[in-house]
């Protein structure tokens, strides 16, 4: 009778993903169609003509992209959780005087849209000399990552018992020896979910890179899609060859992280 009643759940859910998924099936769709085939009307809704020559100009023009684009989403991660780890432990053990001030600052941060931070990283990097650079856009990219990394090491690490800090504390630990050696440890879901994040807004991110890279000699693929786009064609397999290429890693990260993300914190981190 249970499984009467709740099948129209199954169904209205295969129904909503088909619909969320719909869209990764037309880039691949499009990656495989060949240029003639796209001038139909209506498209074709499978590839009956498959051709790889999208992903072949993929390997040929894009690995250089995709390379600096591993390398800016590495660096992010690895800038904001230098900052925002001791930030985020700061707040939760240390309680420094205005704290929830620095909270609601860290909230309002977050809101700001990348369009108008753009703008004015733009005018510092032209006076840092930092415009078409790898490391300017690592460190634009971290501003919209470090504030999420604190709040989220904040409400992790705000959960580990005070018992287990004390007890560091007793054999003799300093604050910092605390940090590394007792509470980043136990923090690991939460390194891995801000990492995650980090790695994913600077993989996908686009107006930072449009902004303060445009004439680099090293482009992240967002902006190495633009490359098969001309004022009088575009190479639509190609364009979406490269989306498909460029959404494996980040398919592969959500897959591999999501069990960590929600995993517990602090499970069997007190001694009896």
């Amino acid at each position: 009778m249970t499984g009467r009643r709740t099948w129209w759940k199954t169904v209205l859910g295969l129904v909503f993903v088909a619909l969320m998924l719909f869209p990764v099936y037309w880039i691949v769709n499009v990656s495989l169609t060949q240029t003639k085939d796209l001038r139909a009307n209506p498209p074709h809704v499978f590839p009956w003509n498959p051709t790889f020559d999208g992903y072949v100009n993929v390997l040929n023009d894009q690995l250089p992209a995709l390379g600096t684009s591993l390398l800016i989403g590495l660096g992010c991660v690895a800038l904001t959780l230098v900052i925002s780890a001791p930030a985020g432990y700061a707040l939760a053990k240390l309680r420094p005087r205005g704290g929830g001030t620095l909270n609601f600052l860290l909230l309002v941060a977050q809101m700001i849209p990348s369009v108008v931070m753009a703008i004015g990283f733009y005018a510092i990097y032209v006076r840092l000399g930092w415009l078409n650079s790898v490391w300017g856009l690592i460190v634009a990219d971290s501003t919209i990552a470090v504030p999420f990394g604190v709040l989220v090491f904040r409400a992790f690490m705000s959960g580990i018992p005070e018992e287990l800090v004390q007890a560091a504390k007793i054999d003799g630990a300093t604050t910092w020896r605390t940090f590394i050696s007792v509470v980043l440890p136990v923090s690991r879901n939460a390194v891995l979910t801000v990492s995650l994040f980090a790695f994913l807004w600077a993989w996908s991110d686009f107006v930072f890179a449009s902004t303060l890279d445009r004439n680099g000699d090293a482009v992240p693929v967002t902006l190495g899609i633009y490359a098969y786009i001309g004022n009088n064609t575009t190479e639509w397999n190609s364009i979406m060859a490269t989306a498909a290429v460029a959404s494996v890693p980040a398919a592969v990260l959500l897959v591999v992280a999501q069990r960590y993300v929600a995993g517990g914190v602090t499970a069997g981190a007190i001694k009896d």
